[in-house]
């Protein structure tokens, strides 16, 4: 089949290329010329494990290109996916539809046959129906199919999600575009993939269902963790402990610092705001909104705390600065809040991160970015750990220790056994354990 995917961002790329290596012919599409000559090159905008490696082989076998033009490959395509960001919009928190709805008078005019419009970006209810609108009201002859295609892909894991989901899910009010819908994903039935078809307003609401009960969890486990502290338990072990129940499952039920990234932040309150628009408030996400917000905050507190409740003068060196490891993204991460809460209370902070320090730089002023997690911890009074990249799991306590000014680690991730840690010396405190 032949795809047009406006957008080059995350979803629109990883889409794009897993597509093209189904099989299909896809043609990615973004109005940024920059980027779509360093495509064209074999850069890749963001980094994803595997990415750079699947792009140059599909554009190799000539299924996968890039322009800035719309009307041949819009004009050609089967399906035409908007995958443009909708981050929230500034002053109310709502998901900002700008891009999306110029990309909807965009292609107008150029549909040529029965097309199917197929929204990939994460956009709230009643999305579809207002690109319909638009669409028809610019040429009230088009022949197409709206369709809601939400995509649940994890940073750091994009293209395994993508080719091995645990479904699919296709919101359509066209029957016609079932049989387009199920083509595309075809190559899934191999491994059995649910492809769950449902009306376009309630593909829509999943994925935002979906997101906003992942962050809770999250939030839960991080309230637990707390008591935990207070009373002497393990949230490790709680965690295991309940996640064995098949009713509730072991994932995202690892304390830490609160969650980030380009989605649970901005989805949950998209979905708050979606639902008082309503006027059917969803209190739960309401709360788990506020306690993440919180809880960045607290991460500071507890590094003060570390230090004898004291940072004025004191260095602070910081391990992992992305939201979460094997992706560069900075969006929302919890660094961007304990960081400039380290530095307000007089701490200067040092940092590493394998891929976050350039996108960092933009973000955080006054941060002195490091060569590696040794230099970090050159003349540091604490070493804290926000981000669990996998070399820094097994780093060479005895060297971090020689290194520093004061053996202190406040591990948010919980990557090292504190008895361990304490044997060498460390004063050492991480999330939920005694």
């Amino acid at each position: 089949m032949r795809v047009a995917m406006i957008g080059t961002g995350y979803v629109g790329l990883v889409s794009g290329a897993c597509f093209a290596d189904f099989g299909h012919t896809v043609t990615c599409i973004d109005k940024d010329e920059t980027k779509i000559a360093k495509l064209e090159r074999g850069e890749m905008p963001i980094f994803e494990p595997g990415l750079e490696q699947l792009v140059a082989r599909n554009v190799r076998e000539e299924r996968l290109s890039f322009t800035t033009q719309s009307a041949k490959a819009v004009g050609e395509a089967d399906a035409v996916f908007i995958a443009v960001g909708t981050p929230s919009r500034r002053g109310d928190g709502h998901a900002d539809l700008t891009y999306v709805y110029a990309v909807a008078e965009e292609i107008a005019p150029l549909l040529d046959g029965f097309t199917v419009v197929v929204t990939k970006s994460t956009v709230p209810v009643g999305t579809g129906d207002e690109i319909d609108r638009i669409i028809r009201a610019a040429r009230p002859s088009v022949d197409l199919a709206v369709v809601s295609n939400p995509e649940f892909l994890r940073e750091g894991a994009a293209i395994n999600d993508f080719k091995r989901p645990d479904r699919v899910v296709v919101g359509i009010e066209d029957e016609r575009a079932r049989a387009v819908m199920s083509e595309l994903y075809r190559p899934l039935n191999l491994n059995e993939t649910p492809i769950l078809f449902t009306g376009r307003r309630t593909s829509e609401l999943i994925k935002y269902a979906a997101n906003a009960f992942l962050a809770m969890k999250i939030t839960y486990i991080n309230e637990i963790a707390d008591l935990c502290e207070a009373v002497g338990a393990d949230v490790q072990q709680v965690s295991r402990g309940i996640g064995l129940d098949n009713r509730i499952g072991t994932k995202f039920l690892h304390a830490g610092p609160g969650y980030g990234g380009s989605c649970f932040p901005k989805d949950t309150v998209a979905l708050v705001r979606t639902a008082q628009a309503y006027k059917t408030p969803v209190h739960l996400i309401e709360a788990t909104v506020k306690v993440n917000d919180e809880r960045k905050l607290k991460m500071a507190e507890k590094v003060k705390a570390a230090l004898g409740g004291e940072l004025a003068g004191k260095t602070v060196g910081v391990l992992g600065l992305t939201f979460k490891p094997n992706t560069d993204d900075m969006r929302e991460a919890p660094a961007l809040a304990i960081i400039p809460a380290l530095q307000a209370a007089g701490a200067a902070v040092k940092a590493f991160d394998p891929q976050g320090m350039t996108e960092a730089s933009h973000l955080l002023e006054k941060v002195a970015f490091c060569v590696g997690p040794y230099d970090v911890a050159q003349d540091a009074d604490a070493l804290v750990i926000i981000t669990e990249w996998d070399q820094f799991r097994a780093l060479d306590l005895r060297r971090i220790k020689a290194a520093m000014r004061q053996p202190v680690i406040v591990d948010l991730r919980n990557i090292y056994r504190p008895d361990e840690a304490r044997s060498l010396g460390f004063s050492y405190s991480s999330i939920g354990r005694a």
